[in-house]
């Protein structure tokens, strides 16, 4: 691992988002269906969890499944809408959580991931690879970079020198 790689903080440009399914089959789906729509880069299922909760005024207990999904910050509404929309539950748990460090490889990975990609039979540009793909990945962590610490900046949360 790069030395560069070993802490990146990008503020909440990245997300886990999370939601709970009373089957392994629905969360595994929904992990499934969010993948590949590259509205996350990856999708965990946990589970099964015991869940305690209130519903129609009702004290309720269930045996439930976390399906947990990491986006960047920008695709949380449509990732979200795609997770209402396909939930057996009348009011999903639809949660997200900043990822407030990680190594940049991977923030940048998660950020590949989930761009959207030409549709079938148009053109595109072909994936980079090598010397390439690494310079554009330090490229992106760079500019992440620069843009935190302008959010930092004018929030006040970095002294002037």
């Amino acid at each position: 691992m790069a030395v560069s790689d070993a802490g990146d903080r990008r503020g909440s440009d990245y997300l886990q988002v999370q939601t709970t399914t009373d089957s392994r089959a629905e969360a595994m789906e929904l992990a499934r269906a969010a993948v590949e729509a590259r509205l996350a880069a990856c999708g965990q299922v946990a589970g099964p969890v015991a869940s305690t909760y209130w519903w129609n005024d009702e004290l309720e207990r269930a045996e439930e499944w976390f399906v947990f999904l990491k986006t960047p910050a920008d695709r949380y509404d449509e990732l979200a809408a795609f997770l209402a929309e396909r939930h057996s539950y009348d009011e999903p748990e639809i949660v997200a959580t900043p990822i407030v460090s990680g190594s940049a490889s991977f923030l940048s990975w998660i950020r590949d991931e989930t761009r959207p990609r030409p549709a079938s039979g148009e053109s595109g540009t072909p994936r980079e690879s090598g010397a390439d793909e690494a310079a554009a990945d330090e490229a992106a962590a760079d500019e992440a970079a620069a843009d935190e610490a302008a959010r930092q900046a004018a929030e006040g949360q970095i002294r002037a020198e």
